[in-house]
């Protein structure tokens, strides 16, 4: 390992901290480095506050070493006015000797011209250190960006033969407690988290994070022609809603009836999210909605838990339950939660970012 992989990972280790607090800000760490001591840190911690850089410079006790100093950081310094000022334009003036960048950032609005601005001054820039880590670290930023549309993380739950809900719809429980605390964690890190039409009328699902510490997520609930009752949890104005629908737009506080005008269409409601910001999204059901991203290849990653219960048992074929979707992807993971099996699996088609 190299001095600066050594210090890109620990300015790795620090952008994770950000995760479910910057978006749609990418994740990024940063490390200043002085002879071969760590003399300041810092990561982008929440939207609309100090990035990493001007963390990490305003850490340092002795200001006078940063001209012989050199800056790790996991993402092209920025090189706009946003909700702060731009961070390439602070290394300028602290008069940095070097800097060490994980990635290009493919946003537009910088796409290279950080860089321009350090070199400019005549600052040492090296790039690409640990590029992939970096690109995998910040996949919800990547893909929103180059891909115009949010990360898709499927997640369901399925019996041990292959079932996601019983003939009735009823799911409960399939998947443990530490499982569904799990999920709660999950659903803190995305922006939005979806459901269809028979998960919110059988289920009544809150969607939110009761069991964990942290934000709730945006809810999404696709009802077509409205039929769902207005009084079920989803509806409740406890936090952001959107439903799409074919009938009508509408909005009150804290709820949004948007209408698609091209029936139901899934590119039609990325595209709407992806005009909201919305970096990153959890479909968690039901089968019909699954199967529908699955079909049209709109998904990045699936996280399936496998279950001890077993709902085929005992029943004639045909009336054992609703079976678990089924997908072709790149398993890279396999955890063991309190005997559930949960399985991580990339989409072969979309690892190229």
């Amino acid at each position: 390992m190299t001095q600066d992989e050594k210090y890109m990972l620990r300015a790795l280790e620090l952008a994770s901290l950000g995760l479910g607090f910057v978006s749609p800000n990418p994740m990024v760490g940063c490390v200043i480095v002085h002879g071969d001591e760590i003399i300041g840190e810092g990561y982008h911690e929440e939207y609309g506050r100090y990035h990493a850089e001007p963390n990490a410079v305003a850490s340092v006790k002795n200001p006078d070493l940063l001209p012989s100093s050199i800056v790790y950081v996991t993402l092209e310094p920025c090189a706009h006015w946003g909700k702060t000022p731009p961070c390439a334009n602070l290394l300028v003036e602290k008069k940095v000797k070097k800097v060490v960048i994980g990635t290009v950032d493919t946003n537009p609005l910088v796409g290279g011209k950080g860089i321009q601005i350090l070199k400019d001054a005549g600052i040492e820039v090296v790039t690409g250190v640990l590029n992939k880590n970096v690109r995998e670290q910040n996949r919800r930023f990547f893909t929103f960006m180059e891909r115009k549309r949010p990360y898709i993380i499927l997640k369901w739950a399925q019996t041990k033969d292959g079932f996601i809900a019983r003939e009735n719809y009823d799911s409960k429980w399939i998947s443990n407690p530490y499982s569904r605390q799990l999920v709660h964690r999950w659903r803190s890190e995305e922006d939005a988290i979806m459901v269809g039409t028979s998960t919110a009328k059988y289920d009544n699902p809150r969607l939110n994070v009761r069991e964990w510490t942290g934000k709730n997520p945006l809810r999404i609930v696709v009802d077509r022609n409205l039929t769902l009752d207005p009084d079920l949890h989803l509806f409740d104005q406890s936090q952001s809603t959107l439903c799409y629908n074919q009938i009508r737009a509408e909005k009150s506080e804290n709820l949004e009836h948007v209408k698609l005008s091209t029936g139901f269409n899934i590119g039609e409601i990325l595209e709407d999210l992806y005009q909201r910001k919305i970096q990153s999204l959890i479909v968690e059901g039901g089968a019909q909605l699954l199967n529908t991203f699955i079909k049209e290849n709109l998904w990045d990653e699936a996280r399936v838990f496998t279950g001890q219960v077993q709902f085929g048992s005992g029943l004639p074929a045909g009336r054992q339950g609703i079976s678990a979707p089924h997908l072709n992807g790149i398993q890279t993971e396999e955890l063991d939660i309190m005997k559930d099996k949960l399985t991580i699996s990339g989409n072969s088609l979309n690892l190229d970012i």
